[in-house]
C-alpha cells in the first residue's frame, strides 16, 4: 500500500502503515466464493489472469524485481506471482503498485521512479481471472501517521480526534472507499464480462489485545479504536464484493497470530523494523504464501 522510495513505502512515521493496516476481522470464518457470471464459462487460471493492488500485492522487498516501473517495487514472489504459478495460467499480468489508490486502477500513477499505466488497461475480454487488492491508502491512515503516536499506554489521541464532534471520520472514509470499490469491479466486470473477480483483504497486521507499547507505541484505546476501524474496511470490502459478484479472499484469518507484535519466527507481517526481506508492516515472504493460500481457496 506504501508509498515507496526506491521500493519502500514506510516513512519515518512508519507506525501508520501499522496501524493503517493493522489488524482485520476474520470475515465469517473464511474466503467467499466468486459467482459466475450467469451464462458464462469461468475459466479461472485457464485464461488471462490480472493482478491488481496496492504494496500488499506488490509486495517490496520480498523478492527481485517484477516488471515495470522500479518504483511500483513489484516482487516476483508476491501473492499473484504465487498463486499463478499454481493455476498456470495461459497468460498473466501483474500490474499492482505500492502507493496505489482506487483512481490508479482507472488512471495513471505517477512513482519515485516511473509511471505505472492504468492497472485496468490490462483487463481485457480474454481475462478469466482478476484480483483486487485496493482500499486502504483511500482511507488514509498513513496520512493520520504522527496523530496516532502515543507517550503513554493509555493515551487515544487518534480516537479523540477522528471522534471529535461526535462523527467518526474513519467510519465514514470507509464508506466512501467501499462505493469506489464498488466502481471499479463494475468497471473490470464491463472490460472481462467472463473472469471471475476476486477481492483481495488485507492481513492482520496488529495483534488482539492491548498491543505491544512501546515497541509499537499506540495507545491501548487507539489498538482497540483502529482495529475495530480496520475491521470494518475488511468488513466493507467483503460486502461490496459480494453485492458485486465478486468473490472475496480473507487474509486476515489465516495470518492472525502472526502480527507485527510475535517474535521474529513466528511473524508474516514484519514489525517497525523488517527482521526478514520485506518492508516494515508489510507482510514478508510467509506472509505473501498465505494470502497466495486464501485466493486459491476462493479460486477453487
Amino acid at each position: 500500500m506504501a508509498k515507496n522510495g526506491g521500493g519502500c513505502l514506510l516513512v519515518v512515521v512508519v507506525l501508520a502503515a501499522a496501524v493503517g493496516f493493522g489488524y482485520y476481522k476474520t470475515q465469517n470464518g473464511g474466503s467467499e466464493a466468486a459467482p459466475a457470471p450467469p451464462g458464462s464459462e469461468i475459466g479461472g487460471g485457464t485464461g488471462r489472469y490480472v493482478a491488481l493492488g496496492d504494496s500488499y500485492t506488490s509486495s517490496p522487498k520480498t523478492g527481485k524485481q517484477a516488471g515495470e516501473p522500479v518504483g511500483c517495487a513489484r516482487s516476483d514472489n508476491n501473492y499473484p506471482h504465487l498463486v499463478a504459478a499454481e493455476i498456470n495460467p495461459a497468460e498473466f499480468a501483474d500490474v499492482s503498485c505500492s502507493g496505489a489508490v482506487t483512481a490508479s486502477i482507472t488512471g495513471s500513477q505517477k512513482t519515485t521512479n516511473g509511471t505505472n499505466p492504468p492497472q485496468l488497461n490490462a483487463v481485457n475480454q480474454a481475462t478469466t481471472l482478476v484480483t483486487l487488492g485496493i482500499g486502504g491508502n483511500d482511507v488514509g491512515f498513513i496520512g493520520f501517521a504522527g496523530e496516532c503516536v502515543a507517550g503513554s499506554p493509555n493515551a487515544a489521541p487518534c480516537k479523540e480526534k477522528f471522534t471529535a464532534g461526535g462523527k467518526d471520520q474513519l467510519a465514514a472514509k470507509i464508506d466512501a472507499t467501499g462505493k469506489k470499490v464498488a466502481d471499479l469491479l463494475k468497471k473490470i466486470r464491463g472490460k472481462a464480462p467472463k473472469a471471475k473477480i476476486i477481492v483481495v483483504g488485507y492481513p492482520t497486521v496488529l495483534p488482539d489485545g492491548e498491543g505491544c507499547w512501546p515497541a509499537l507505541p499506540v495507545g491501548v484505546p487507539d489498538v482497540a479504536y483502529l482495529r475495530d476501524a480496520l475491521g470494518d474496511l475488511n468488513q466493507t470490502l467483503s460486502d461490496t464484493a459480494d453485492q458485486n459478484d465478486a468473490g472475496f479472499a480473507d487474509t486476515a484469518a489465516p495470518t492472525k497470530g502472526h502480527d507485527v507484535c510475535t517474535n521474529p519466527g513466528t511473524r508474516w507481517v514484519e514489525g517497525l523494523v523488517a527482521t526478514s526481506p520485506a518492508i516494515g508492516l508489510h507482510p514478508n515472504a510467509k506472509g505473501q504464501q498465505a494470502m497466495a493460500e486464501a485466493v486459491q481457496k476462493v479460486i477453487s
